[in-house]
C-alpha cells in the first residue's frame, strides 16, 4: 500500500514538473525575473564667459556684465534594464540641430546609447548667449559650417552631463502626473478691430503683444493648455532623484539686459528641490523644467491691469506657483518599480519658405533707405535681411521628430517654438493615457504656427520667423501620433 502511494505521489510530482517546465518553454518571460528599474540625474555647468552677446530680443545682442544664476544642461537617464532613456534640458533660447546632432554622437560614442534614446531640448530662455552661431551666421542656414567655441563647449558638456547621470544610476521607483496651474497664462496673439500693418508692407488681422488695455482688442487668436506635467524618480527607500517637468508657458523675463539667467526654468529647478526636501549632493537631487508648446503663450496679462515688478520678482512668482502645484500632485503619485521605455524617431522633410522676387525686392528697397526716412514698421530693416537670409536656405529640410513612452506615459519632441493648439491636439488624440510634448527638441527652426493662424498673420507667422510650410503642423501632428503608436505596440 505504502509503495502504492509513494509510485502515485512520483508520479504526480513528474507531471507537474513536466507542466511547469513546458510553460516555461512556451512563455521563458512568465518566470523570468524582472529586471531593475533604475534612474539617475545630472547637472552640467555652461556658463558662457562675461562678455558674450546675450540673445533672445531684437538688435545687437548686449555683451554680459553679470551672471544673477549659473546656465546649466540638466540630465535624467531612465533605465529598464533593456533600454536606456535620456532626457537633456539645455539653459539657452534655442539651439540649431548640427549642435544637438554632435552632442548625440558623442554620448554614443562614449556611452553606447542609440542616438533615437537621446531627447535634447532647450528651454528658452532668453537671457544666454547663442548657440546658433553668431552675427549673421544665426538665422541662416547651417548645415555644413563648423561649430564655434560656444558650439563645441556645450557638445562636451552635454556629453559629460549624461556620462555622470549614468554613473549616478540606481534602483529607483517611477511615477508621474500633471497639475493646473492656469493663473500665468495668456495667449499674446489678438485679433483686432482694424488691421496692423507688418514689416512686409502688407497687414494682419493678429498681432502679437498688441499692448495692455489697448481699445482695439478683439479676442485672443488661440487658447493656453494650464498643465504642469512631471516625471518623478525616487530612489528604493524614497530618497528623490530627479524631477522632469513641462509646462506651456515661454519665458517670463524681467532680466536687465546685460545679466546671464536661466529664468523661471532655474527658479523652479531650485524650488522644487526645497518644497520635497531634496539633497543637492551625494548624489544631488535634479530638478528640471521643459517648455511645452507655448510659441503663442506668455503670462502678459493684456486685458490688464498693467504690472510692475523689480528684476527677477514675476519669474519668482510663477516658478513658486508652479513647484507648488507639483508638490500637490507629488504627494498623491504611485509610484512603479518597473515601466517599459521605448523610443522612436523619424526625419520628416519640409517644404521651406522661400521669398517670392517680389518679396527680395522690397527688401531690397527697405534696405536702401536712409536712416532718415520714418519707417513703415520699426522691425522693416530687420525682416529685410530675413527675407534675403531665407533665400540663402535649400527648398526643402528633414527635421527631427521624436517620442519616447515611459509606461502609460507618451512624451513628444518637436524642434520648433510649437503653437500651444498644437500640444493639445495631441494630447487630445495621444494613445496613451497622459502625455507632454517638449518644443524646441532636437533643433530650432522657429514658430510652428497652425495652417488657420497662419492666415490670420502675426508675428509669430512672418517669414524668417517661421520658416516651414503653412501645413507644417498638420504633417508633425500626424508622424507623432504615428510614432506614438509605435512604441505604444
Amino acid at each position: 500500500m505504502e509503495r502504492t502511494i509513494k509510485i502515485f505521489n512520483e508520479g504526480r510530482a513528474g507531471r507537474l514538473l513536466l507542466l511547469i517546465f513546458s510553460l516555461i518553454l512556451l512563455d521563458p518571460d512568465l518566470y523570468a525575473q524582472t529586471p531593475a528599474f533604475r534612474a539617475g540625474a545630472s547637472t552640467a555647468n555652461i556658463t558662457p564667459p562675461l562678455g558674450s552677446g546675450l540673445v533672445g530680443n531684437f538688435g545687437v545682442p548686449p555683451p554680459a556684465n553679470f551672471v544673477h544664476d549659473e546656465l546649466h544642461a540638466r540630465t535624467l537617464v531612465l533605465d529598464d534594464g533593456t533600454t536606456k532613456l535620456v532626457f537633456v534640458v539645455v539653459d539657452n533660447v534655442g539651439i540649431i540641430r548640427e549642435v544637438f546632432d554632435a552632442a548625440k554622437q558623442l554620448i554614443f560614442a562614449e556611452t553606447n546609447i542609440p542616438t533615437a534614446h537621446i531627447l535634447i531640448s532647450a528651454d528658452h530662455t532668453h537671457s544666454a548667449s547663442s548657440a546658433s552661431g553668431v552675427g549673421e551666421i544665426r538665422g541662416g542656414w547651417s548645415a555644413g559650417r563648423p561649430l564655434d567655441d560656444y558650439q563645441r563647449f556645450l557638445v562636451r558638456r552635454i556629453a559629460d552631463g549624461v556620462r555622470i547621470a549614468l554613473s549616478n544610476l540606481e534602483p529607483a521607483h517611477i511615477g508621474w502626473g500633471a497639475g493646473n496651474v492656469p493663473q500665468h497664462l495668456f495667449n499674446r496673439r489678438w485679433k483686432m478691430k482694424s488691421p496692423v500693418i507688418n514689416p512686409f508692407g502688407g497687414k494682419d488681422l493678429v498681432q502679437m503683444n498688441p499692448g495692455i488695455k489697448n481699445p482695439d482688442l478683439v479676442e485672443p487668436a488661440g487658447g493656453t493648455d494650464p498643465q504642469v506635467s512631471f516625471i518623478s524618480v525616487q530612489s528604493l527607500k524614497g530618497r528623490p532623484i530627479g524631477l522632469l517637468a513641462n509646462y506651456s508657458l515661454h519665458y517670463v523675463g524681467g532680466v536687465p539686459k546685460d545679466h546671464i539667467s536661466a529664468d523661471y526654468f532655474a527658479v523652479f529647478a531650485d524650488r522644487i528641490q526645497e518644497l520635497i526636501k531634496a539633497d543637492r549632493l551625494d548624489p544631488p537631487f535634479v530638478g528640471i523644467m521643459s517648455n511645452g508648446t507655448s510659441g503663442d503663450v506668455n503670462n502678459i496679462n493684456v486685458g490688464g491691469p498693467a504690472e510692475n515688478h523689480e528684476p527677477y520678482a514675476k519669474m519668482r512668482i510663477v516658478a513658486n506657483d508652479l513647484a507648488n502645484e507639483v508638490l500637490r500632485v507629488y504627494k498623491t503619485i504611485q509610484y512603479k518599480d518597473w515601466v517599459p521605455l521605448r523610443a522612436a524617431q523619424s526625419e520628416l522633410n519640409l517644404k521651406v519658405r522661400k521669398p517670392t522676387p517680389e518679396m527680395i525686392a522690397y527688401a531690397q528697397k527697405v534696405l536702401a533707405k536712409p536712416e532718415t526716412e520714418t519707417p513703415v514698421h520699426r522691425l522693416e530693416k530687420t525682416y529685410a535681411e530675413r527675407t534675403i537670409q531665407m533665400d540663402g536656405w535649400p527648398q526643402n529640410i528633414d527635421v527631427l521628430i521624436q517620442t519616447f513612452r515611459i509606461g502609460d506615459l507618451g512624451v513628444a519632441a518637436i524642434p520648433f517654438e510649437v503653437f500651444t493648439e498644437i500640444g493639445l491636439e495631441i494630447k487630445a488624440r495621444s494613445p496613451f493615457k497622459s502625455s507632454f510634448t517638449i518644443e524646441l527638441a532636437n533643433g530650432s527652426y522657429g514658430y510652428l504656427p497652425t495652417p488657420e493662424q497662419h492666415q490670420l498673420g502675426g508675428y509669430e507667422t512672418w517669414l524668417g520667423t517661421n520658416k516651414v510650410e503653412t501645413l507644417a503642423s498638420e504633417k508633425i501632428v500626424s508622424e507623432i501620433l504615428k510614432l506614438f503608436n509605435q512604441v505604444k505596440q
